[in-house]
C-alpha cells in the first residue's frame, strides 16, 4: 500500500505491506485525513519522529467485526492496554504502555489502509458529510477543555490563536455558552468563528493584560505561552493546547505571583465532537482550505505550511 513516510525532517512516499489481521482489530481504508500543527511538528523533527503519521481520518472498515465491515468510522488514537492501574480506573489516555496514532510507535493515517482496536472506532452518523468526519478528533481535543475546567454560561474566556485548533476551541465554548473573545492574526480566519457569534479582535495591536480568568493558549507557536499568561488574571486558569518542538522559555515569577493555575489538555471524548458534527453547531465547512491525492502528500504538506492556510486534507482514491 502507498504510505507517507517522514524520517530525518523529510517526507517520502512507500511501498509499505498492508496492516496485517489482528484480534480485536479493524482495518480501515483511509477515505480522507487531515494534516494538523502535530504533523507538521512531526516533520520538523518533533520527539524525533520516524514512521507514518497521520491521526486525524475518516475511513471504511474493511477488515474485522461483522457489523463494522463497510461502515464509515473515525478514531481515537490513543491504543491503550487495558491492563495496567491506568486502565483499570478509565484513564486510559494516560496509560504508561499506550502506542498513539500517526505519533507514537503506531504506523498513522497517511495511508491507504491503517489499523486501530474497534474498542476506538465510533459509526459515522449519517449527516455528517464525510470530509467533515475529519474534524471529529480535534473537535473532540477542544471538547476537552469543558471536562477539564468548570466554565459557566456567560463567563468570558479569550482563546489565543486563530489557527484550526484555536477554531474549534473558540467555537466549543461559545456553543456552551460562555463569552468567548478570540484573537488571530488573519481576518479570513477570524471571520469564520464571527459566523458563529464568536467576538473576535484582530491583533493589530497589544493584548489585553491581566483581562480574563479563563484563557486558552493555541498559538502553535513558542511565544505563545508567555503571551497567556500576561492575559491572564490573578487565580485565573490558563488551558494550554499547544503543541511546538523544542522548549519554551517562560518566566515563571507572574504564575507564581498571581497564583496561576495551568492546565495542559490534549485529546479528548468523541461523543460530544460527533454530536457537534451532527448538528451543524460548529462550522467545520469552511476551515478546509485544500484537498490533495495521497500521492501528493509533499506539495499538501507545503500547502499546510503556507501562512493562513487551514485544514488541508489527504484523499485516498484508491479502490480495496
Amino acid at each position: 500500500m502507498l504510505a507517507v513516510y517522514l524520517a530525518n525532517k523529510k517526507l517520502n512516499l512507500r511501498n509499505l505491506p498492508r496492516p496485517a489481521p489482528r484480534q480485536g482489530f479493524a482495518i480501515i481504508r483511509m477515505l480522507y485525513s487531515g494534516i494538523c500543527n502535530t504533523d507538521i511538528e512531526l516533520l520538523h523533527g518533533y520527539n524525533g519522529f520516524h514512521g507514518t503519521p497521520g491521526h486525524e481520518f475518516v475511513g471504511e472498515v474493511v477488515a474485522g467485526s461483522r457489523e463494522l465491515i463497510g461502515r464509515r468510522v473515525v478514531g481515537e488514537i490513543n491504543v491503550n492496554c487495558s491492563r495496567c492501574p491506568w486502565c483499570r480506573r478509565g484513564q486510559v489516555r494516560h496509560c504508561p504502555h499506550r502506542t498513539v496514532l500517526g505519533i507514537v510507535r503506531h504506523p498513522g493515517a497517511f495511508a491507504e489502509f491503517l489499523s486501530l482496536p474497534e474498542r476506538n472506532l465510533h459509526v459515522l452518523p449519517p449527516q455528517i458529510p464525510v470530509q467533515q468526519a475529519v474534524f471529529a478528533e480535534p473537535l473532540a481535543a477542544a471538547c476537552e477543555i469543558l471536562e477539564q475546567v468548570s466554565i459557566s454560561a456567560g463567563a468570558e474566556v479569550a482563546v489565543l490563536g486563530d489557527g484550526k485548533l484555536g477554531l474549534l476551541v473558540a467555537q466549543v465554548l461559545q456553543v456552551h455558552g460562555a463569552r468567548v473573545h478570540l484573537f488571530g492574526r488573519h481576518r479570513h480566519k477570524l471571520r469564520i468563528a464571527e459566523k458563529q457569534g464568536v467576538a473576535c479582535q484582530f491583533r493589530s495591536s497589544r493584548l489585553p493584560t491581566a483581562a480574563y480568568n479563563f484563557v486558552v493558549e493555541a498559538t502553535g507557536s513558542p511565544e505563545g505561552l508567555a503571551q497567556a499568561v500576561s492575559m491572564t488574571r490573578p487565580l485565573g486558569t490558563l488551558i494550554l493546547k499547544s503543541t511546538v518542538h523544542g522548549p519554551v522559555r517562560l518566566d515563571t515569577a507572574p504564575v507564581i505571583v498571581n497564583e496561576l493555575t495551568l492546565v495542559g489538555s490534549r485529546c479528548g471524548p468523541f461523543s460530544p465532537a460527533l454530536e457537534l458534527l451532527a448538528g451543524g453547531r460548529i462550522n467545520v465547512a469552511d476551515m478546509i482550505s485544500d484537498s490533495f491525492p495521497l500521492p501528493d502528500a509533499a506539495a499538501a504538506f507545503r500547502q499546510a505550511q503556507k501562512d493562513g492556510v487551514l485544514k488541508v486534507l489527504l484523499c485516498n482514491n484508491s479502490g480495496q
